[in-house]
């Protein structure tokens, strides 16, 4: 049934329009989401950063602390700075040896191996030698000791090597 009015005919403007409306609130949506993770991404990086600092804040104290005992032994071989020499060079010795096993177990053992075949890694070559008895290419004598392992290393061993 006909009314004899004409059907309305779709009004092209309004459907333009409330597509850009649509896209409006589309974009102020993504720009909203887009503050939020920039928001989270700096609250995490401060919060990383915070972390970092109470972690190397602790490691600071772990190793302070665990440089104590050596302190105490230096104080007490230089207490007794009068007293006989060997016992004060054993003193001494002692508190080397303690320090030694300190850096060890915070993995950094030391290296003075001696025969062992020279390795730019691990040495640092001062001078050659010949007629050691060793090969050539061997570590002769350690001059410095070395402390680390092939990852982590504080220094390397100063060596002569023998050249042949």
């Amino acid at each position: 049934m006909t009314s004899g009015r004409p059907d309305p005919q779709p009004d092209p403007q309004a459907d333009l329009n409330e597509e850009i409306e649509e896209m409006r609130a589309r974009i102020a949506e993504l720009e909203d989401l887009w503050r939020r993770a920039v928001a989270e991404q700096d609250n995490l990086r401060k919060r990383h950063a915070r972390e970092l600092a109470q972690a190397r804040a602790a490691e600071r104290v772990r190793v302070a602390a665990l440089l104590l005992p050596v302190i105490d032994d230096l104080e007490r071989a230089l207490a007794h700075a009068g007293a006989d020499a060997d016992a004060i060079v054993e003193g001494v010795r002692s508190v080397r040896n303690q320090a030694v096993r300190l850096l060890a177990e915070l993995g950094f053992p030391r290296r003075d191996e001696v025969g062992v075949p020279f390795d730019p890694a691990r040495h640092e070559a001062v001078r050659t030698v010949s007629g050691s008895g060793l090969p050539p290419g061997t570590v002769a004598e350690v001059v410095q000791p070395g402390y680390g392992d092939e990852d982590h290393q504080l220094r390397p061993a100063l060596v002569v090597v023998e050249k042949g």
